[in-house]
């Protein structure tokens, strides 16, 4: 099925594929890679929050070039769930292992249109075959548009049109949040931020996430709850409330569509495209028409 435009990732910026575009199998493979050496390198070059997951397995794609070489040129990241509570509600399983996250997509674009429905459902297969305990994928598509420091649009927002047209299960929005906002217009996680606030393991990357960023280094013994908060008052981070994720289920197994029968069943959201900034989902016609 051909979608109307294909979003795609170079180097941290997004660009379109028309959809008159269309990927030769011949030309492409599907393989699990290393997720060290391969995949997180590829992530953190060229998917706009230039982060990698927690990751149970990683897939790459391949374009097939001459003398048996091949070049990556598509990773495809399933990722440890965002939290555990996640798992029950968007997938209808009691055991977080029992389901993953689709935790990146990244693909470059010049491989087609239609690449990236030919890649996840290779990747699904290859999921199962890696994975087996893992019977279902949980995706979550960021409606807000975020804008840098230059005013230059590096995520335009998305409502998960890829995961429609594969077919998956709407099941509404993950819970509203206030993100805090980095001047390069980049969230940092709520967890890294949690981290940090309760000195749990890995704060020290988190607060080095900050400094990277342009934050001033903590004083000597400073309270780092103390130091967040001078962050936000001095501009550095500001706050921006969101409405939430939108949230597809891919159940791979007849278990998984079972577990999920209880699951909301929703109409496919709809992208605004006349939408400058913010949440880019249209509106509901019965709201637009009030």
């Amino acid at each position: 099925m051909i979608t109307t435009r294909s979003q795609r990732w170079r180097d941290r910026r997004s660009s379109w594929v028309p959809a008159a575009s269309e990927i030769d199998p011949r030309r492409f493979a599907v393989d699990v890679i290393d997720t060290v050496t391969q995949a997180a390198p590829f992530v953190r070059q060229h998917h706009y929050a230039a982060s990698m997951p927690v990751t149970r397995l990683s897939v790459g794609l391949f374009r097939n070039g001459a003398g048996g070489h091949s070049e990556l040129v598509g990773v495809c990241i399933f990722a440890h769930p965002v939290n555990n509570a996640s798992v029950p509600k968007s997938a209808g399983l009691n055991n977080p292992r029992s389901a993953c996250d689709l935790g990146r997509l990244v693909l470059f674009d010049d491989t087609g249109g239609n690449a990236e429905t030919w890649m996840l459902s290779r990747a699904f297969k290859l999921l199962r075959q890696e994975k087996p305990e893992i019977i279902s994928v949980i995706s979550y598509a960021d409606p807000i548009r975020r804008i840098d420091q230059h005013g230059q649009v590096f995520m335009p927002g998305h409502v998960g049109t890829l995961y429609s047209v594969m077919g998956s299960r709407y099941t509404g929005r993950s819970s509203p949040r206030v993100d805090l906002i980095l001047p390069n217009g980049q969230p940092i996680s709520s967890r890294a931020i949690s981290k940090i606030r309760n000195a749990e393991s890995g704060q020290r990357y988190a607060v080095e996430q900050l400094l990277q960023a342009g934050a001033r280094a903590p004083l000597a013994g400073e309270d780092r709850v103390a130091w967040l908060a001078d962050l936000e008052h001095a501009g550095f981070l500001r706050r921006q409330r969101h409405p939430g994720n939108h949230v597809y289920l891919f159940p791979l197994t007849r278990a998984a569509k079972i577990a999920a029968h209880g699951l909301p069943d929703l109409p496919y959201p709809v992208l605004d495209r006349s939408a400058l900034a913010g949440d880019v989902t249209a509106l509901p016609l019965l709201r637009m028409a009030a």
